[in-house]
């Protein structure tokens, strides 16, 4: 009998905005947004996202990251696998092959994975603080990216 998983996958993406949310050259981004986090939602393995809380999403990450051009994807997923297909074998793919068209390049590590607790919605502080792990020590259990194939046991 199969047992049933203790963790699931978190991730955190930042992007910096070439401009303000609201400027014409951000339009086309922003008009996506919806249709994308959609998606998301619908996907196989799909668990929470930031989105469900719009009470903390633009507080959270303009006093975390101090900048209103900042924007964090703050998602969870059942597993490395089905993040993964999401992110490069949907239309999802398609949007970031354009991100140069609305984002800064990112100078340091821009995207981070670990493990939660089934149920645990991790804040944009905890996330922070995974980025901030993984860029001071590496690739580990703890934070890692997808270059990376820890399991949930790896952290046990």
């Amino acid at each position: 009998m199969k047992s049933k998983p203790l963790y699931h996958l978190a991730q955190l993406n930042l992007s910096d905005a070439i401009a303000d949310l609201d400027s014409p050259v951000m339009a086309d981004f922003i008009n996506n947004t919806d249709r994308i986090n959609a998606l998301a939602i619908e996907s196989p393995g799909y668990v929470w996202s930031l989105i469900e809380r719009p009470d903390l999403e633009k507080e959270n990450r303009e006093t975390v990251f101090k900048s209103k051009t900042i924007l964090a994807n703050l998602t969870v997923w059942e597993n490395r696998d089905a993040l993964f297909n999401f992110v490069y074998n949907t239309v999802h793919k398609d949007i970031m092959i354009r991100k140069k068209e609305w984002f800064k390049k990112m100078p340091k590590m821009h995207m981070v994975l670990w493990y939660v607790p089934l149920g645990h919605q991790p804040t944009i502080t905890e996330a922070k603080e995974k980025l901030e792990y993984l860029r001071l020590n590496g690739e580990s259990p703890i934070a890692f990216s997808f270059k990376s194939e820890f399991l949930p046991k790896d952290i046990l």
